[in-house]
């Protein structure tokens, strides 16, 4: 198939065009990723090397199907373009280029997440290490600090990516890598800092010069420190981003939607070319998407989005139920009705914001015999079970893994047992030997350490787990580790499951489990409904799509501690991630809320509720559902949708 092969209009002008830099705005379901393959198919067909192609996505799905798409296509050599996320891609350069080496450096990840705005698991007990190193704060100021380290001090488009400005931030980066290299670890988001310096004191590396054409989707969510980056690869050869402010939904990473705004500004010449009509959706959930994002603009000309005439003005529902018990009931009993009508499971798509929410409509289906999977990952390691396997998991493949073993040392611990730790690294950097070499001799009598005596029974504790996990099979080892019915553990015994018959030793079921917590893949072709965050719906299409959850208070998430400003920020970023959420669905779209709540269930979510006394608090629907403009249809309590048959 030729490149321009049924390409008319914008789509065919950005395949078809040479100028650069090129900037594409693409609002969602807009054809985006169909007009970019297409161009990178033109550039091919013209006789451009593959190799000197990189295209950065932000997942591995959207690079294998950037792939996949364009050999379907039958364009020789499709293969060979490099096409991958950017951390993937930092790894790879820093690995060939053996920059790990020279700086001393072990690309063992530090396995984070945040809740409340603090790292947690291995990221949390580095926490309690650093807020003793220096006057950096509690842990809340020590994450953001981080963060900022992560986008090479550049906390805004404005700032300069490379170099902490103050003091007490280059203090911080000391102590940080200090921290990291004595853990011989790395954190994931430190992957593109170390390649942005490298190719920065480098000029004369091949990378500087490997590529003719780079092609960036989802600019918007990348911070200034990946930006620059992107921007040395290019050169002056040509560059093309792809992106739409309005599903900016990382600003936790210090993404900006100003980075793809104000692009123009920083590279004069920029082409522009934009699309706003929306192929996917049905015209009315286009129209509601379009009021939606309109209060992030207020007085803004619109549209933003705008409908494909032709397509079909769909099934919209807004429903309420009683309590989170109905709701997931009801959403399941929803499900299997739609199933039993000739929907297949995998053309359904679950939203939820939280993950125990989804988790009780996931064993609802199941209970219906209804096949799903949930893909909660960001929240995998969330629960002390969950990390307790992980930790042990890593120090039964190597016991001399210092991030697991640290880890563990501290748990159960409120303050991590970080004074004995401090002493047992003073004694280990003064004798140059590692913290299990030291334990083993404090165990076998041949070391005294003052004031360890509780690391040292953690650790004869360790050393009976894993004499006992060692002989058993990968089966027998998932279970114990994972066991089925324990929901803390829930998610990463699914991700173990699904590709159990493909490994071969316990490094494969650590690798695994690794991956699916640090670069977790959607999968887009399935059998089974899919049950996830609002985070990780993005780039999926699905024919019916339900957002449970939506409650003010989870749906935007209030946050008591920010500043005013702060906090309209918090708030347009919630709805531009509503924006992508409702925008998935190709038929029918479901939002759903609750009229109450238990105040124990609304604590251990962090759902914010109206303050009183009583077990129950009572929530209101979310103003997003408001802000979907007159025409949306009035809202209904779901046990009168379910007697009505799950009609409009």
């Amino acid at each position: 198939m030729a490149w321009d092969d049924g390409l008319v209009g914008t789509a065919r002008d950005i395949a078809a065009t040479d100028r650069t830099p090129l900037r594409v705005m693409a609002g969602p379901g807009t054809g985006k990723s169909f007009a970019m393959k297409r161009r990178a198919a033109r550039l091919l067909e013209g006789g451009q090397d593959a190799r000197r192609i990189l295209a950065v996505t932000f997942t591995r799905n959207a690079a294998a199907s950037l792939v996949d798409d364009l050999h379907d296509l039958g364009v020789p050599g499709s293969e060979n373009i490099r096409a991958g996320t950017l951390h993937a891609f930092c790894f790879g350069l820093l690995s060939q280029q053996a920059v790990f080496q020279y700086l001393g450096r072990v690309a063992r990840p530090v396995i984070t997440f945040s809740k409340y705005g603090v790292l947690q698991f291995e990221g949390g007990t580095m926490l309690d290490d650093l807020v003793i190193m220096g006057a950096f704060g509690p842990k809340r100021d020590c994450t953001k600090r981080i963060r900022a380290f992560e986008a090479a001090w550049a906390r805004l488009q404005s700032d300069a990516a490379g170099w902490p400005q103050d003091p007490m931030d280059r203090a911080f980066q000391t102590a940080l890598i200090s921290w990291l290299r004595f853990h011989r670890a790395m954190l994931i988001g430190e992957l593109v800092p170390e390649a942005l310096r490298f190719l920065r004191n480098n000029p004369g590396c091949e990378a500087r010069a490997a590529f003719d054409h780079v092609i960036v989707d989802e600019y918007q969510d990348l911070n200034r420190a990946e930006q620059d980056l992107l921007q040395l690869l290019s050169g002056n050869r040509a560059i093309a981003i792809v992106g739409d402010v309005d599903q900016s939904i990382y600003r936790f990473r210090h993404a900006n939607p100003d980075g793809i705004q104000s692009y123009d500004t920083r590279h004069p010449g920029t082409h522009d070319e934009v699309l706003r009509e929306c192929r996917r959706c049905p015209t009315r959930v286009v129209a509601f998407a379009d009021h939606l994002i309109g209060h992030n603009h207020p007085g803004a000309a619109g549209p933003h989005l705008q409908p494909l005439p032709g397509n079909a003005a769909g099934e919209i529902h807004l429903v309420q139920w009683d309590s989170v018990e109905e709701e997931a009931n009801g959403i399941a009993e929803y499900v299997r009705t739609l199933v039993a009508r000739g929907i297949s499971p995998g053309e359904i798509l679950i939203l939820t914001p939280r993950r125990l929410l989804g988790y009780a409509i996931r064993d609802r289906l199941q209970e219906r015999d209804v096949p799903v999977h949930s893909f909660y990952h960001e929240e995998a390691l969330e629960e002390d079970d969950a990390q307790r396997a992980f930790a042990l998991l890593s120090l039964l493949v190597d016991g001399e893994d210092r991030v697991a073993l640290r880890w563990w040392l501290g748990h159960s611990s409120p303050s991590a047992r970080r004074n004995a730790y401090q002493r047992l690294r003073q004694h280990c950097e003064q004798s140059n030997v590692s913290p299990k070499a030291a334990l083993d001799a404090c165990v076998a009598g041949a070391l005294t350490l003052p004031h360890t005596n509780d690391l040292v029974q953690k650790y004869r504790e360790l050393i009976q787990i894993l004499e006992d996990l060692r002989p058993r099979n990968l089966s027998d080892l998932v279970d114990t580790l994972v066991p089925a019915g324990s929901d803390a553990c829930s998610v990463m015994r699914e991700a173990a499951l699904l590709d159990l018959p493909e490994m071969e030793s316990v490094n494969d079921l650590l690798d695994c489990l690794r991956t699916s917590v640090t670069q977790p893949s959607m999968p887009e072709e399935v059998d089974y409904v899919r049950v996830m965050s609002l985070h990780k719906s993005k780039g999926l299409t699905s024919k019916v799509t339900i957002i449970s959850g939506c409650t003010q208070g989870l749906i935007p998430f209030v946050n008591a501690d920010e500043t005013a400003e702060e906090a309209q920020a918090t708030l347009e970023e919630q709805r531009r991630l509503f924006y992508v959420a409702i925008t998935r669905c190709t038929e029918t779209l479901v939002i759903s809320s609750t009229v109450r709540m238990r105040r124990k269930f609304a604590w251990k979510i962090g759902a914010r509720v109206a303050s009183g006394i009583g077990a129950i608090a009572t929530t209101v629907a979310s103003q997003f559902i408001d802000e979907l403009g007159p025409d949306a249809p009035a809202s209904k309590r779901g046990s009168d949708w379910a007697q009505n048959g799950y009609v409009e």
